[in-house]
């Protein structure tokens, strides 16, 4: 027998939709907006007004909250039938369009997809293949003018002759790349509005050329071997980063001239600067001036990874130093390698204890990965006995034994400030 709601029970329903039914657009929009695809498709349950409301919605992101599975077969199947099917029944411009699932593999379904997004002023596209080959990327893509922002992983780019860039692109995000040189060149040659620029472990090329007037934020990291800007003088954020085989590198190139000095050329406005990996062995190259002959008068932050034990690498860091009078916050981590051994004798930054190098503005240090060995706590000397205005030093070993030892060692030290408080971590 079926049961009859109350009159009462009834009317609540009915206003309770008439409040879904009558919320303003733009309320409604928002709503759909913190949703994922798959919790916006069910709010068409909610009234007859709701029916379709998502099938406007600007921003399009299948991710792994849009199909969840534990079988990868299934969970392809199932992304692949939702992604055609709200592509079918969207009525609205995509201006938004993010793919990235860990199901995802190259597959010919993604061409008619970029197709179709393509036809819509697309501003930020999105594209992550966590599997199997290279993507290699359909020439509708380059069609997007309207781009603003473009983030692609594990992708093979090979632009058609006709492409002559994004003009309106502010921010690119390149990882796991494969394409050329000449490729890459004009890409970021056509794009004179770029602003932010990620790249990381490219493929096809080892020599890059920055040349983007309106750049001013750079991530880099990979198996580069030479980087140089040019017409730059907006680049103010630089964390960069080059993986270079210790035993083989600038093999042959002895006459190098100075990579410190070409680095910095056409870097006159840089405020944060992350030198990781082994890039500080390469800007080490060559003959290591004293000071640039241009100084970092920006530059406010500096992090840097530094084998203690490498004899130009002290010396490229001494002259960043020397170079950035307005300097504020530094950070140094430990490098180790096969080299690192202990020495006996005067090290680097003993014979610069009393140099003239002080730290007129250096307030923030932290010191990571130490082993408390001679020539870094010798750095730790330099540091304290060159910094007048330093408020915190904060050193964090690489292994918590003889830490007592360590502190005990670090508080003897004499100060250049009074103020200077010295923080011992445990790792």
């Amino acid at each position: 027998m079926r049961r009859r709601l109350p009159p009462k029970a009834l009317c609540n329903m009915q206003n309770q939709s008439d409040r879904l039914s009558n919320l303003p657009s733009h309320i409604v929009d928002g709503i759909l907006s913190w949703l994922s695809i798959r919790d916006a498709v069910r709010t068409s349950i909610l009234s007859s007004n709701w029916r379709y409301k998502w099938a406007s919605l600007p921003n399009l992101i299948f991710d792994k909250d849009c199909c969840p599975s534990n079988d990868q077969a299934i969970a392809k199947s199932k992304l692949i039938n939702i992604i055609d099917q709200v592509l079918v029944l969207h009525t609205g411009i995509i201006q938004k369009f993010k793919l990235s699932h860990k199901d995802l593999q190259a597959v010919a379904d993604i061409d008619r997809w970029i197709l179709y997004v393509s036809r819509s002023p697309i501003e930020d596209f999105v594209l992550e293949i966590w599997k199997g080959q290279r993507y290699k990327m359909p020439s509708s893509l380059y069609s997007c003018e309207h781009l603003l922002h473009l983030e692609l992983f594990n992708c093979l780019l090979n632009p058609p002759p006709v492409f002559k860039g994004f003009p309106n692109l502010r921010s690119l995000d390149l990882q796991h790349i494969t394409m050329t040189e000449d490729a890459f060149k004009n890409l970021i040659a056509w794009c004179p509005s770029l602003e932010r620029l990620t790249l990381m472990n490219f493929e096809g090329f080892f020599n890059l050329k920055i040349n983007a007037p309106n750049l001013q934020f750079f991530d880099i990291g990979g198996n580069f071997e030479d980087v140089t800007f040019e017409n730059t003088n907006m680049l103010s954020i630089i964390s960069i980063g080059l993986y270079i085989n210790v035993e083989t590198e600038f093999n042959g190139r002895q006459n190098h001239p100075s990579n410190m000095l070409n680095f910095f050329a056409c870097l006159p406005h840089i405020q944060r600067l992350e030198v990781q990996s082994y890039f500080l062995k390469y800007l080490a190259h060559g003959n290591v001036p004293s000071r640039l002959p241009v100084p970092c008068l920006d530059l406010y932050y500096l992090s840097i990874r530094i084998n203690y034990y490498d004899i130009k690498e002290n010396k490229a860091a001494f002259c960043l130093f020397k170079s950035s009078p307005n300097l504020s916050e530094l950070e140094m981590l430990a490098r180790y390698e096969e080299e690192s051994i202990a020495k006996t004798g005067t090290t680097f930054w003993e014979e610069k204890l009393q140099a003239d190098c002080v730290f007129h503005q250096l307030r923030v240090v932290r010191i990571i990965d130490i082993c408390a060995t001679k020539p870094e706590l010798d750095f730790v000397k330099f540091l304290l006995a060159n910094s007048p205005v330093l408020e915190k030093l904060t050193v964090k070993p690489n292994s918590a034994d003889g830490g007592l030892e360590l502190l005990k060692e670090l508080v003897r030290y004499k100060r250049a400030s009074v103020q200077a408080e010295v923080i011992y971590m445990d790792t």
